[in-house]
C-alpha cells in the first residue's frame, strides 16, 4: 500500500514562501513520476508541478519561475518550493505519484495540505 504524506502547507502573506514536502512510504524509484495538484474551493484539481523518474520538469504556465519541484531519492521526498505567492495560489495542495504496472495505470495521492496566501 502506497502512502504520500505531504508537510509543509499553511498561511502565509503575500509574496512570501513555502516548501511542501512528500514523503513516500517506500522508495520514489518505482513511479514514474511525481508531482503536485492544487485544488482551490469550487475549482477542479489541476496539475501544478511534475518530476519523472530522470528528473525531467514541467510545470504549469502560472507557476513557471515561482514554482520549483524537486526530489531527494535518498529521503524518497518531493519538494515544491514556491515564491512570490499571491492570493490566487491559495489552495488545497495534493501529492501525487504514477506508477505503470503490467501496463496499467496506477495514481496515488497524499491527504492534501492547505496553503493559504492573505
Amino acid at each position: 500500500q502506497v502512502q504520500l504524506a505531504e508537510s509543509g502547507g499553511g498561511l502565509v502573506q503575500a509574496g512570501g514562501s513555502l516548501r511542501l514536502s512528500c514523503t513516500a512510504s517506500g522508495s520514489i524509484f518505482r513511479f514514474n513520476a511525481m508531482g503536485w495538484y492544487r485544488q482551490a474551493p469550487g475549482k477542479q484539481r489541476d496539475l501544478v508541478a511534475a518530476v519523472t523518474r530522470s528528473g525531467t520538469t514541467n510545470y504549469v504556465d502560472s507557476v513557471k519561475g515561482k514554482f520549483t519541484i524537486s526530489r531527494d531519492n535518498a529521503k524518497n521526498t518531493v519538494y515544491l518550493q514556491m515564491m512570490s505567492l499571491k492570493p490566487e495560489d491559495t489552495a488545497v495542495y495534493y501529492c501525487n505519484a504514477k506508477e505503470v504496472l503490467y501496463g496499467i495505470d496506477y495514481d496515488y495521492w497524499g491527504q492534501g495540505t492547505q496553503v493559504k496566501n492573505t
